[in-house]
This record gives C-alpha cells, sequence and structure tokens, in this order.
C-alpha cells in the first residue's frame, strides 16, 4: 500500500506557499482539522446521511408526497446549516490565513464560491 505524500504548492500569482496542503496523487487541496471539528461535521453529516435514508424508506413504503417533501425539506435546511458552519470555518481560518499573507486572490475564490451556494 502507497503511503499518501501531502506537499505544498506555490499559489499562481502568489506569494509564498500555500498553507492549504495539496495531495501529489489526486491534485486536490486539503485541509488539516481538529479532531473537534472534524467529529461535529461527521455528526451533522452521519444525521443528514440518516435523514436520507428515512425519506428513501418513506419513498418504498409509498408515503404521502406532502410528508416526504416536508422530510426534503428538514433534509435540505440541515445541509445548509452544514455549509453554513462549514463556510464560517473557511472564513476563520484559511481565508483570514491567506489575507494576512497578503493572497488576495483568495478573496475572490471566497466570491466564487458563495456565488455557487447562493444559485
Amino acid at each position: 500500500m502507497v503511503a499518501d505524500v501531502i506537499i505544498t504548492i506555490e499559489m499562481k500569482g502568489g506569494t509564498g506557499m500555500d498553507e492549504r496542503n495539496v495531495c501529489p496523487h489526486c491534485g486536490e487541496r486539503h485541509k488539516k482539522r481538529s479532531e473537534e471539528e472534524q467529529r461535529k461535521l461527521m455528526t451533522r453529516l452521519k444525521k443528514i446521511e440518516g435523514q436520507i435514508r428515512g425519506i428513501e424508506r418513506m419513498l418504498e413504503n409509498d408515503a404521502y408526497c406532502p410528508d416526504i417533501l416536508v422530510q426534503v425539506s428538514a433534509a435540505t435546511s440541515a445541509l445548509n446549516s452544514f455549509n453554513k458552519v462549514l463556510l464560517a470555518s473557511h472564513i476563520r481560518s484559511c481565508v483570514l490565513n491567506d489575507i494576512k499573507q497578503g493572497k488576495e486572490e483568495t478573496i475572490d475564490e471566497l466570491c466564487d464560491v458563495m456565488q455557487k451556494l447562493m444559485k
């Protein structure tokens, strides 16, 4: 088994090295989260996963459409809440650190992400 190796890369047009790590195997950026943050985010996702399974069971059991729609709305709300928590963490850590290092392109990246979230 090949161990995953994480490297840092220089951001195009940036000043210095990016603190977010890039995997040489997949080319994706990574962010190391605290155990507590990881646990909280995973707990939220597990609850959402349970909601989705419940919706599947409702559909399999021929539940009444409005009942299913209410549960879908609850799952959507839970995902939106997850996004809010993750976005706040991103702003307080990645964005703040990049701005302190003079990497203003991070603001453009944040604006792009927010545009996608607000569709």
